[in-house]
């Protein structure tokens, strides 16, 4: 029953609250397993977790709802209690309103009390927050609520999880930290912070993106013998984005001359952001970009240039640049870092978003294209690669950014549909859409909430645009692939630069040179 810490190497699905509550008990029928004995295998995978990563602590606080997680919390206080350690169980509702298998978990740990004389039950509902300090556990069970939990929390509970979020003992929590919603993410307003989260039986989407990012801590994952059942029998349109993506890295072929990789075009560095064009445009280059030309304001000219004479420059003017070789031979554009919301803006805006080839739309960029009114085919895919954060997925969808952040998977989704494009929302847990199927990247890290970090990314998706399935017509090109490697690759940068010398600090142009070393698989 041991967990393991999740590792998402291998391609693997990941499902909403909806889906597993709707399918766990018919998987377990069809393997001849009861809904009880299940409980007691989360129990017991969840008190090995906490033996094995905590074997100096014996002084467990376990804090238990009503429903079945409730119940895995009473099957980790009987182990525990077995074992002979010092237990404390908090019910965070009256023992009375207990029905099914957490009704015989919590019975079957009573049972138990009258021979063990190292375990205090206290029945005080959301009262009991003082009694955390007082009993000063090593380790704390959260187990109020689990993937049933939508809504509002609480406000009766509100001092008990301020208390568990205040102490200092390492949080356990049991299939997902009470308070999260496991299919989008959400909190509202507060939830549990775990130091580690052991889920079962399958990957709850919720549990990879936006928020939960800052309540998780570490996520095991422990399939009860049901995983693979699970995977087989309940199909799922989310999948989590791993080192299984770098099967698509470009491979060069020994005769390939820059004519054949081809020209990317990065259009944007307005007055004030050079910079943002120069890093874009350098991330392109380390990717694999044979020429990049830059078309930036006439202000920016020598800071986008200087050191990097690998760069061109390409008229500053949009009536110029449409009657250039370079600007028709374009083999993708990047269009947006830097590039303001001005009249000249609009006028390289307007005519970039014209061309019928692979375009990364970034920044200023997908401010403009919410603006403008521009003919979309019902039918027509783009070849468009939109790269928001949540500010600017707000103003794609005309909401506010809570909306995008209460359901990123429906947001980014709905992007990709409006716009016919594939769109890649970027936050912890970044996601990428054809509109129908989402990818969960699980690299990257808090190191990369600094200046210039997405000017990069779009720069690195639009040089293995031009590298992947380059032999075949642009009508085939194949934007998702490239879209959730290059999300992949920048996150993965990000991390071993975290892993050589911490999160704080990181510059957007420390990737460049690691970016270089992955697209070689040198990492």
């Amino acid at each position: 029953m041991n967990a393991k810490l999740f590792e998402a190497s291998l391609p693997q699905a990941a499902f909403s609250a909806k889906q597993v509550l709707e399918n766990e008990e018919k998987v377990a029928s069809s393997r001849n397993v009861d809904m009880y004995s299940l409980m007691n295998d989360a129990g017991l995978a969840v008190f090995e977790h906490i033996q094995k990563e905590y074997p100096r602590h014996k002084k467990l606080l376990v804090v238990c709802g009503k429903g079945n997680n409730g119940g895995d919390g009473y099957v980790v206080a009987r182990l525990a209690l077995q074992a002979n350690w010092q237990i404390k169980l908090i019910l965070a509702v009256d023992a009375l309103t207990l029905k099914g298998d957490a009704k015989q978990a919590y019975e079957d740990l009573i049972a138990l009390e009258s021979l063990h004389h190292n375990i205090d039950i206290v029945n005080a509902g959301g009262e009991a927050a003082g009694e955390i300090d007082a009993f000063n556990p090593d380790i704390i069970v959260d187990a109020i609520f689990g993937i049933g939990f939508k809504g509002d929390f609480p406000k009766k509970l509100y001092g008990l999880v301020l208390a568990i979020n205040k102490h200092a003992a390492a949080t356990v929590s049991i299939d997902v930290p009470s308070g999260l919603c496991a299919s989008t993410g959400m909190i509202n307003p507060l939830a549990v912070k775990a130091d580690t989260t052991v889920t079962f039986i399958a990957i709850k989407q919720g549990l990879l993106t936006g928020q939960a990012a800052n309540y998780i801590g570490k996520l095991y994952f422990a399939d009860l013998t049901l995983g693979d059942s699970f995977n087989q029998q309940v199909s799922s349109k989310v999948f989590i984005e791993g080192s299984q993506v770098l099967q698509h890295l470009p491979v060069r072929e020994n005769a390939s001359h820059k004519g054949h990789i081809g020209l990317l075009m990065a259009v944007g560095g307005n007055q004030g952001f050079a910079g943002a064009i120069r890093l874009s445009a350098e991330g392109a280059l380390r990717c694999g970009a044979a020429l990049v030309s830059v078309c930036c304001h006439q202000k920016n000219i020598h800071l986008v240039a200087d050191g990097r004479p690998e760069l061109m420059l390409a008229p500053c003017q949009a009536e110029l640049l449409s009657k250039t070789p370079a600007f028709e031979k374009a083999k993708v554009y990047v269009l947006g870092p830097g590039l303001g919301k001005d009249c000249w803006a609009e006028s390289l805006f307007d005519l970039v978003i014209k061309q019928n080839k692979p375009c990364v739309i970034d920044a200023d960029a997908l401010q403009l294209l919410a603006t403008k009114k521009i003919p979309l085919s019902s039918t027509q895919a783009r070849l468009w690669v939109c790269t928001p954060h949540p500010g600017e997925a707000a103003a794609l969808l005309a909401c506010s950014i809570a909306e995008v952040e209460q359901d990123r998977f429906s947001a980014v989704k709905k992007i990709a549909n409006k716009f016919h494009c594939v769109c890649v929302l970027k936050g912890a847990g970044s996601l990428t859409s054809n509109g129908e199927t989402v990818w969960v990247n699980n690299s990257g890290n808090s190191g990369m909430a600094s200046g210039g970090m997405g000017d990069v990314l779009s720069g690195v998706i639009g040089a293995l645009l031009m590298q992947i399935n380059t032999q075949k017509n642009i009508e085939s090109l194949d934007l998702i692939n490239a879209t959730r490697l290059g999300v992949y690759i920048h996150g993965k940068a990000a991390d071993i630069i975290a892993q050589n010398h911490g999160k704080i600090g990181m510059l957007a142009s420390d990737l460049l040179p690691i970016l270089w070393q992955l697209v070689n698989h040198k990492n």
